[in-house]
């Protein structure tokens, strides 16, 4: 079973779940290729809070949160170190935690891309060698970020519009 089948079983699938639609553009707009992984996520939960705690970006609202994250990064934070997408070389900004953590993927060459985190709780960075599903699988699944992400109920639910 591969990391999207796995947080597919984890977490369910909601009924309304994306499509494809908006990732060629968005990719377009934020100046990459979006990472299939990404896609494929964001196709299933994007524009969705996640059990009261995460939301993960569908195609529209990464391109504004990454515009606003970029002018926000490059305006000076002490703690995100590196620029994020639009800006060439830049991180892609995928999501967020109610908390105010902020979730990206940097590009690490050959079409890998791994999760890294800035913890606002704790005002550091995390990096992990994770690609965006195989980090959400070990979030879920109770294995990755555990002293950090709330203890999650045995079943989830989904709140959001599309």
């Amino acid at each position: 079973m591969d990391s999207l089948e796995r947080l597919r079983t984890l977490l369910g699938v909601p009924p309304d779940a994306n499509g494809r639609d908006g990732f060629e553009e968005a990719g377009h707009r934020l100046g990459i290729e979006m990472p299939q992984a990404v896609v494929e996520v964001c196709m299933l939960y994007g524009d969705l809070l996640i059990s009261d705690f995460m939301f993960i970006f569908g195609p529209r609202v990464m391109v504004k949160k990454g515009l606003w994250m970029s002018e926000f990064v490059r305006d000076g934070h002490p703690v995100i170190p590196g620029l994020v997408l639009p800006d060439v070389g830049g991180m892609l900004h995928w999501g967020h935690s109610i908390e105010g953590d902020k979730f990206f993927l940097e590009d690490r060459g050959n079409g890998k891309w791994t999760v890294s985190v800035f913890r606002r709780n704790w005002g550091d960075w995390c990096e992990f060698d994770e690609s965006i599903d195989g980090w959400l699988v070990g979030v879920f699944g109770g294995r990755t970020a555990v002293e950090w992400m709330p203890e999650w109920p045995s079943s989830h639910w989904f709140e959001g519009t599309r």
